[in-house]
Order: structure tokens, then sequence, then C-alpha cells
């Protein structure tokens, strides 16, 4: 079977971590209601977001990271199939 070489698409990725902690941008909201309700700064409103979007993509950093530290290749192993196409060593000797 053929093993997928694909490293993934980091837009994507990001796009998708975005979605699934979408609830990490509550203090954002609540930042942007305080600004229109009590006429806080709008600059706390986007420091949360600024912070949300770079801890995503911190986390995304260190987990590509960890997974590439896992993932030495193998050495290349000698075939011991008796089955095999190349495996001259069970192969009947034929006259």
């Amino acid at each position: 079977m053929r093993k997928a070489k694909s490293n993934g698409n980091f837009f994507l990725c990001l796009f998708v971590n975005m979605i699934f902690n979408l609830e990490w941008t509550i203090p954002a909201w609540i930042l942007l209601i305080l600004h229109f309700w009590l006429g806080w700064s709008i600059w706390w409103f986007w420091l949360a977001l600024g912070i949300w979007l770079i801890s995503i993509l911190l986390w995304m950093g260190i987990m590509s990271w960890a997974a590439k530290c896992g993932n030495e290749k193998d050495p290349p192993k000698k075939n011991l199939n008796p089955y095999s196409k190349g495996n001259d060593k069970y192969k009947k000797n034929r006259d």
C-alpha cells in the first residue's frame, strides 16, 4: 500500500484550528460589547483577537515540530519473504 507523503496545507489546518477554537474568542467579543456599551477602546478587542491567533499559530508550530521529530525513516531491511518475486533463496531449481 502506498504511503501518503503529504505535508498538509498550512492554511487549511489554520482554518480548521480557528473553527475548533472559536470559544477562545469569547473574551474578545466581550471586549467588543464593552467598547459599544461603555466606550472602552477598540484596541482591547483587537489585542484579544491577536493573542488568540498567535496562540493558535504557536500551537500549530509546536505540533508540526513534534510530528517531524517522530518521523524518522527506517533503514532498508532485507527481504525475507519466500514468496517475493526478487527472493532467490527459496525458489525451486528448474531444469
